[in-house]
C-alpha cells in the first residue's frame, strides 16, 4: 500500500441503519464474552490438571514417552470438553440470528476429519518435544522449533486434500471466466475452487489454501448463490489473488518463524523449574504456558493480520478498479455475516484479524480520492 495513504474517518451511520449497528453490536459481544470465557475455563482446567499430572503420569506404569503420550491424550481431552459448552453456546446464537444450516448432528460431525488430523499432529509434537527434552533438558528448543515449522509447512501442504471431497470447480461460468482474466492482470496462475458450505452455513467467504503446487483460491458457494453481484465477487477473488500475488502465505510463514523460536525457548525456560518438558507430568504446564503466551501474542498477530488484509485490498482496487464493488461487498458482508462495522477499540485490538468494514470501505474512498 501506499506510505502515506491516509483513510477518512467515517461514520458507520452513513452505510448501516441504526438497526443493523445495533444488532451487529449485540452479536458480537456475546461472541466476545463467549471466547473470553472460554480461555479463561481453559486455563484454570490446564492449570488444576497440571497439579495432578505428575502423579498420574506415574501411576501410568508406562515409560516417560508413553506416559507422556497418555498425558497429552487426557489434555486434549480436556480441552476439547472445557471448550463444547461454549462451541455450543456459538452455534446456538448463529442459529437464532439465521447464520447456520444442517443439524446438529452434521455440524458435530463436521469437523472430525480436520480434527483428528490435527490431534495426530498435537502427538507427534509431544513425542518429538519428550525426545529432544530428555537428551537436551536446557537446548531442546533449538531443534525442536525448526522441526516443528518443517511439519506446519509439510500440514500445509497436506490440509486441502482433506477437503477434496467437498471441492469443485465453480459451476458459475461467468465466475470462471472472471478469474481467469483476474489472474492474467495480476500475473499469477492458481486453481480456483468451490467448496460446498450452504448446508452448514449462510455466511460467506473465501481464502486462499495450501502452499506451492497444492496453493489454489477457495470460494465458498454461499458467495455464489446471489446475494452478491458479479462486481462483488470479483472483488472477492481479486483480494484473494492479491495474497497469492504478494506471496502472503511466504510472509505469513516467514513471520512463524519470527515467533517460534522465542516462543519454544520461553516455554524450555518457563517449564525447566518443574522438571522440563521431558517429563510426562509437565506436559499440561506446558500446553498452559503456550496457552497464556498465545493469549499475549496475539493482538501482535492481528496487527499483522490486518496489514496483510487491507494490502489484499488494496491490491483488489489497483487490479478491478471498482471502488463500488469493494464497498457494496463490506457493506453486504456486514449484513450476511452480522460484522460489527465499527467495534471497541479493545476488541478490535483483541479479536480483529481483518480491517473494520468501515476501514475496508474507507480505503475505497481513499482509493476514489488518489484515483481522481
Amino acid at each position: 500500500m501506499p506510505g502515506d495513504l491516509s483513510l477518512p474517518d467515517l461514520d458507520p451511520r452513513r452505510y448501516f441503519t441504526d438497526e443493523e449497528l445495533a444488532k451487529t453490536a449485540r452479536y458480537e459481544r456475546f461472541i466476545r464474552i463467549d471466547i473470553v470465557l472460554s480461555t479463561l475455563a481453559t486455563i484454570l482446567a490446564l492449570w488444576a490438571f497440571s497439579r495432578r499430572a505428575p502423579q498420574f503420569a506415574r501411576n501410568t506404569g508406562l515409560g516417560p514417552i508413553g506416559a507422556g503420550m497418555i498425558v497429552g491424550v487426557i489434555v486434549l481431552i480436556i480441552l476439547w470438553a472445557v471448550d463444547l459448552p461454549f462451541s455450543i453456546a456459538l452455534r446456538w446464537w448463529a442459529d437464532r440470528h439465521g447464520l447456520t444450516h444442517g443439524s446438529w448432528v452434521d455440524w458435530l460431525i463436521e469437523p472430525w476429519a480436520v480434527l483428528g488430523l490435527s490431534v495426530a499432529f498435537v502427538m507427534l509434537q509431544i513425542a518429538i518435544i519428550m525426545s529432544f527434552a530428555r537428551r537436551f533438558p536446557r537446548h531442546w528448543w533449538l531443534p525442536v522449533t525448526p522441526i516443528f515449522l518443517a511439519l506446519a509447512f509439510a500440514f500445509s501442504i497436506v490440509l486441502p486434500y482433506v477437503d477434496a471431497g467437498r471441492v469443485h470447480a465453480p459451476e458459475r461460468a461467468d465466475v470462471r471466466q472472471s478469474f481467469a482474466t483476474l489472474e492474467r492482470q495480476e500475473g499469477v496462475d492458481v486453481p480456483l475452487d468451490e467448496e460446498k458450505v450452504s448446508e452448514l452455513t449462510t455466511q460467506a467467504n473465501a481464502m486462499v489454501e495450501g502452499v506451492g503446487p497444492t496453493m489454489r483460491v477457495v470460494v465458498w458457494d454461499t458467495l455464489l448463490d446471489g446475494r452478491f453481484s458479479l462486481g462483488e465477487i470479483r472483488f472477492v477473488l481479486a483480494h484473494e489473488l492479491g495474497h497469492v500475488t504478494h506471496e502472503h502465505v511466504y510472509k505469513g510463514l516467514g513471520w512463524a518463524i519470527l515467533f517460534a523460536f522465542p516462543i519454544t525457548y520461553l516455554l524450555a525456560r518457563l517449564t525447566r523449574r518443574r522438571g522440563g518438558m521431558g517429563e510426562p507430568g509437565v506436559l499440561p504446564y506446558g500446553f498452559l504456558v503456550l496457552t497464556v503466551l498465545g493469549v499475549l501474542v496475539t493482538p501482535v498477530g492481528n496487527v499483522i493480520s490486518r496489514h496483510i488484509e487491507a494490502e489484499a485490498d488494496w491490491q483488489a482496487l489497483q487490479t478491478t478498479k471498482d471502488p463500488a464493488s469493494g464497498q457494496g461487498l463490506f457493506e453486504e458482508f456486514t449484513r450476511t455475516s452480522l460484522q460489527q462495522p465499527k467495534p471497541p477499540t479493545w476488541a478490535y485490538i483483541y479479536f480483529d484479524t481483518h480491517p473494520t468494514a468501515i476501514q475496508r470501505i474507507a480505503m475505497t474512498e481513499a482509493w476514489k480520492t488518489r484515483s481522481r
